[in-house]
């Protein structure tokens, strides 16, 4: 991740182009409808032919990418309508829920906690681009190498008595397990009512069988740009992380609850990978 400068991450970029990809070649009806992404990324005019961007190989990638947003936002919608006032994002990137949704993130204060370089570089493209920084938006600059997270938040107006929802989404294969251990632990101590949501990368081993190649091809890739995969778990390990962190509860959501929930109706045969998949807990 870029700390130096105020240039966009490379991983932030690619998702919000394959969050635009699948709105220009899936069919209705879309998954995720983020058009502001692809705007704040501001990518040249060939970025479809992109080898990253190869809407034949990736359909999988494309699918758990818009699947684990749309997931987030039904459960910050559904947790706001229960009273909770307090959404963190954990290496926020180009997400763009407080831009699209702005009817359910005014209701409450959002929190997006990334690296300052690239968080500067999207508050300007945010002023340039006339959305601005409304009040319920804060965004918080951390270097996650050398300041806490929990530190920035307070240091914005987080109030840690409050319940919270808190995502990290395509973070934890990045992370050493400690620094995972760490963030659970954190987390846990949230106040009741308050839930966490971060996604987890799975060794090869317990991917479809399908899936493996692009699997061992996204690793190589990751390592070559600089920026490899280093913790990957089995579903029961981060439940167990989970609960031994002091979550009250821990729930696996798979590729497969993804597809009941949002790809069950498609003829396309557009579906998920089980690569990457999700651990909700609660406080």
């Amino acid at each position: 991740m870029n700390q130096a400068t105020a240039t966009p991450d490379s991983t932030a970029v690619r998702t919000a182009l394959w969050r635009a990809l699948h709105l220009e070649v899936d069919a209705p009806p879309h998954i995720l409808d983020d058009r502001i992404g692809l705007q704040l990324a501001g990518p040249d005019a060939d970025w479809r032919q992109r080898p990253d961007m190869n809407e034949y190989a990736t359909p999988g990638v494309r699918a758990s990418i818009v699947a684990r947003a749309r997931f987030i936002e039904d459960l910050v919608t559904e947790q706001a309508d229960h009273g909770v006032g307090q959404y963190v994002l954990l290496g926020a990137g180009l997400d763009t829920f407080a831009q699209r949704r702005a009817e359910i993130a005014s209701r409450i204060t959002v929190f997006e906690v990334d690296q300052p370089g690239p968080q500067a570089w999207k508050r300007q493209r945010l002023v340039e681009f006339g959305f601005g920084i409304p009040e319920w938006l804060r965004l918080v600059p951390v270097d996650f190498e050398t300041t806490s997270w929990w530190d920035g938040l307070l240091a914005n107006g987080f109030d840690a008595t409050k319940p919270t929802v808190v995502a990290s989404l395509g973070v934890s294969m990045y992370l050493t397990r400690a620094a995972t251990a760490a963030t659970l632990r954190q987390s846990a101590a949230l106040a009741a009512g308050s839930t966490l949501a971060m996604t987890f990368m799975q060794p090869v081993e317990l991917v479809d069988p399908e899936e493996q190649a692009m699997h061992r091809a996204t690793d190589a890739a990751a390592r070559a740009s600089g920026t490899p995969f280093i913790s990957y778990y089995a579903p029961d390990e981060i439940l167990t992380m989970a609960r031994d962190s002091g979550f009250k509860t821990a729930r696996h959501v798979s590729a497969a609850d993804y597809t009941q929930r949002y790809f069950a109706d498609r003829t396309d045969g557009l579906r998920p990978f089980t690569t990457e998949e999700l651990l909700v807990a609660t406080t």
